[in-house]
């Protein structure tokens, strides 16, 4: 048997609604539920109003346990959209879209509950046996070796810096070489 409940015109964007309705679906009642609980965003909370009273459906008007529910399919539709503008520059005006939407949640007592299967202790990303092309043992030392090297350069660089005349001295150095070609 499926259990549905809607909730029409959410004041929020249904693209923010989807993150948390696209975690939930397939879950058993118990799990959304925690999942909904435990998340920092505004849109589960919406979202949990809306489980909690398609599993009060299931157990007053159908007479079913809420432990065998499944979570069937949620859904998160566009509704329509509150237009307004707001002033520009030189008398024109921006528009401001305040969307809203619609939380479609269906439970279920038919489908199976699938419990996610613990991956095992390997390492992930790695494969067995297949060294990395990248790292060899010449070309990891490298960038090590490298370095002090860099920090050579750089104080001969500030060092460099100190020994440039001011501006000031500079310019007093280039009038003195212009007036003794002028003589």
């Amino acid at each position: 048997m499926e259990v549905k409940a809607i909730y029409r015109g959410v004041r929020m964007s249904a693209f923010k609604l989807r993150d948390v309705t696209r975690e939930i679906q397939g879950r058993s009642v118990a799990a959304a539920l925690d999942i909904v609980a435990f998340s920092p965003k505004k849109a589960a909370f919406l979202v949990q109003k809306t489980l909690k009273s398609a599993i009060a459906n299931a157990e007053n008007n159908h007479n079913l346990r809420a432990d065998k529910l499944v979570v069937k399919e949620a859904v998160a539709g566009e509704s329509s959209t509150i237009k307004r503008f707001i002033p520009k520059a030189r008398g024109s005006a921006g528009p401001i879209r305040k969307r809203t939407s619609h939380i479609f949640i269906t439970l279920s007592d038919e489908i199976e509950i699938k419990q996610r299967e613990k991956k095992s202790g390997k390492a992930r990303g790695k494969k067995a046996g297949k060294p990395k092309a990248k790292e060899t043992a010449g070309k990891a030392k490298a960038p090590e070796a490298e370095k002090p090297a860099e920090a050579a350069e750089k104080s001969e660089a500030s060092a460099e810096k100190e020994e440039r005349p001011t501006s000031n001295e500079a310019a007093a150095e280039t009038k003195e070489s212009d007036e003794k070609t002028n003589e």
